[in-house]
């Protein structure tokens, strides 16, 4: 596709929409936003929207249930609409875990407040969005008359899905498990933004095209760098920004291909349980198996006295590419994180000045296993994870026991110990100097 948007006039092309037809996928909230420039809200707007309601209907197969409920919505409106929402759906101490482990694992700084971000970030040009709970649509009273077909296509859509297959009760069914929910999103946002894009792209079937997901992201990214919240955003924020719509659509495309808006749409029924097979659709559609890890509480840690037990929880795939892109690469993230098999990790809380650690140094434990496609993917992690551990612990000073598959050091909170065992990488990070000896032992009996 030829993309026209070349002069810094308001013309609209397919990919320009894609870029700006962007993203809710945070697990706190079960509504889609979506970003675009300011514009006038055509008075019609919410009369269209039962026209396209059964024209998404006729597309996707999933039939009308009920009437639907539509509102316009202002600015001020929607950012209030998104605080409100992520306090009824996490509580401050959920909120406080997912801040602490994105500070754990070094994506975010110590003094990073994750709940102000999340509201600026997507209420930055936030256009439409549908909401399961309230079964209602809303959008936003700015958006250009040339972009509300589109925008109600993709939004109605997921009416469609919540009347088919109840959206809250769909997201929120593995929110124990971030690689689950992560892939449980991009079905969501995949299937609607397919659906949207066979809308625009009618007669033709998006079945018989090539594969559209490596032409979106890089013109999605240069488009979207007129929106600052995002542009300024870690990279971690961004890819998971997108992750669902880019490739959540890449996976749909290849079930159409297989299967036809039939077989799309029992992915409601059926949906894959890690990121991975959404990066890599053939794993879920030739039903390649995948191990899973289990991984206890170390006695050494149960018994350390001051130390809460915060979350235990699964990276993913999504999450390894996350964390390569962002402290090394995503040249590195490409070539290492599609080996990614399995994984858990564990968190734990102590006070600052606690034990093993010094005021002001982080006050975490994280303890981790990951499984690769092989020993030599393995290693590529332990070496890249050095490197990430080099950089999270500039003061980190190496102990002579180090080796090519341990590496054993010392920084300002406690002990780091990052171990490679054949196809796996485990490792504990934050341990005080009365716990290091037993938690040593205990990595390599894993």
């Amino acid at each position: 596709m030829n993309c026209p948007y070349k002069t810094r006039k308001r013309r609209w092309s397919p990919l320009k929409t894609l870029a700006v037809l962007a993203f809710l996928s945070m697990a706190c909230a079960a509504a889609t936003v979506r970003f675009m420039t300011a514009g006038q809200v055509a008075p019609d707007l919410l009369s269209q929207a039962d026209t396209v309601l059964r024209q998404m209907s006729e597309l996707t197969g999933l039939p009308i249930k009920s009437s639907l409920k539509k509102q316009i919505i202002s600015r001020a409106e929607v950012e209030k609409y998104l605080r409100e929402n992520l306090h009824a759906d996490m509580t401050p101490q959920e909120m406080h875990i997912q801040e602490a482990t994105l500070q754990a694992f070094g994506l975010v700084p110590p003094d990073f407040d994750l709940e102000k971000f999340l509201i600026g970030f997507y209420t930055e040009q936030a256009a439409g969005f549908y909401d399961p709970h309230r079964k209602t649509m809303f959008i936003a009273d700015w958006v250009e008359p040339d972009m509300q077909r589109l925008v109600l296509a993709h939004e109605l859509t997921h009416a469609l899905q919540d009347q088919s297959y109840d959206l809250e009760k769909f997201l929120k069914a593995v929110r124990s498990d971030d690689d689950a929910s992560g892939a449980r999103q991009a079905v969501v946002e995949g299937h609607a933004t397919a659906a949207m894009i066979q809308e625009m792209i009618a007669p033709m079937k998006l079945e018989d095209m090539p594969s559209l997901e490596p032409l979106m992201a890089p013109i999605i990214q240069q488009q979207l760098e007129e929106f600052p919240a995002f542009t300024h955003a870690p990279f971690f924020f961004r890819f998971q920004a997108l992750f669902p719509y880019i490739q959540g659509m890449g996976f749909m495309q290849h079930g159409l291909q297989a299967g036809g808006w039939k077989k799309v749409n029992s992915l409601f029924e059926n949906p894959p349980n890690t990121t991975k097979e959404v990066f890599e659709p053939e794993v879920y559609f030739e039903k390649q198996p995948l191990p899973r890890i289990s991984l206890p509480q170390p006695a050494a840690l149960r018994e350390m006295p001051g130390l809460n037990f915060l979350v235990e929880n699964t990276m993913g795939e999504l999450g390894y590419y996350e964390l390569l892109g962002q402290l090394i690469s995503e040249d590195e993230a490409k070539s290492v994180a599609t080996h990614w098999l399995a994984d858990r990790y564990l968190l734990y809380e102590r006070a600052a000045a606690g034990p093993g650690g010094t005021r002001g140094s982080l006050p975490y434990i994280l303890v981790s296993q990951s499984r690769w496609s092989s020993s030599d993917a393995a290693l590529a992690f332990l070496r890249d994870y050095q490197s990430i551990l080099a950089g999270k612990y500039p003061e980190l000073a190496p102990d002579p026991r180090s080796s090519s598959d341990l590496f054993i050091g010392q920084a300002n909170n406690g002990q780091v110990i990052l171990l490679h065992k054949g196809d796996e990488c485990v490792w504990t990070e934050g341990i005080p100097a009365a716990q290091a000896e037993a938690m040593l032992g205990w990595l390599k009996s894993r």
